[in-house]
């Protein structure tokens, strides 16, 4: 077989074959994992839903779940319900925390009372923000459980409110509560509730401080 020669357009014909076969490949290869991951989040989302819903629901709340618009930002609602009767909701809700955004959801019972949360996602801290996954469940020091944020806003006390912040992470803790109060007022407004999502988990804090502060901590950590 002849040799093919040193030159610009035998390098272009080789990369090409070499780039379709590549990506001829990569398709294939999506192809068959895109079924297998599309289940596991699915499962992943169902198992999150278990665990923040109220008890005896017998719907499928992640089969159709209502899409809530508020200033701008969509929030998906996963209605729990027993017979035909409303039992309470999970709602999925974000906000940037130290390390980049947060994602939760939150359970609400009839009341709007909260039933239970799941970090659905994070990018926060090893060991500081990621206790977020944690902190404010039953029984730790940041219990936000059977709390109702219609009856007040869920704040740090830091900022004067009634919940502990993460040890050494303000930052985390105040972007979890502000996406916990977002998600309480797309719950209320799926119920033709009026809310105001203008005011987060806490008040606005001088640029850098807190930054500068959680960013040294977590240096002395790691």
């Amino acid at each position: 077989m002849k040799k093919l020669e040193s030159s610009f357009k035998n390098m272009v014909i080789v990369l090409t074959v070499v780039t379709v076969i590549a990506g001829a490949l990569l398709g294939y290869v999506n192809q068959v994992t895109a079924e297998p991951i599309a289940e596991a989040n699915a499962k992943a989302l169902s198992d999150a839903i278990a665990v923040v819903m109220p008890e005896g629901y017998d719907n499928n709340p992640a089969e159709a779940p209502d899409t809530i618009k508020l200033n701008g930002v969509s929030y998906k609602v996963y209605k729990a319900t027993k017979g035909s009767e409303f039992i309470g909701a999970a709602v999925e809700s974000s906000a940037n925390g130290f390390g980049g955004s947060l994602t939760v959801l939150v359970g609400f019972d009839k009341d709007g009372n909260i039933k239970d949360y799941s970090l659905l996602s994070h990018a926060e801290t090893p060991g500081l923000g990621s206790k977020a996954t944690d902190w404010f469940k039953a029984g730790n020091k940041g219990n936000i459980t059977g709390m109702n944020p219609g009856k007040g806003e869920l704040i740090v006390s830091k900022d004067g409110g009634q919940i502990d912040a993460i040890t050494a992470s303000t930052i985390t803790s105040r972007a979890f509560l502000n996406a916990v109060n977002n998600a309480y007022a797309a719950y209320a407004a799926q119920n033709g509730q009026q809310v105001d999502t203008q005011t987060g988990a806490t008040p606005k804090v001088e640029a850098g401080t807190e930054n500068a502060e959680e960013a040294e901590t977590n240096v002395e950590q790691n």
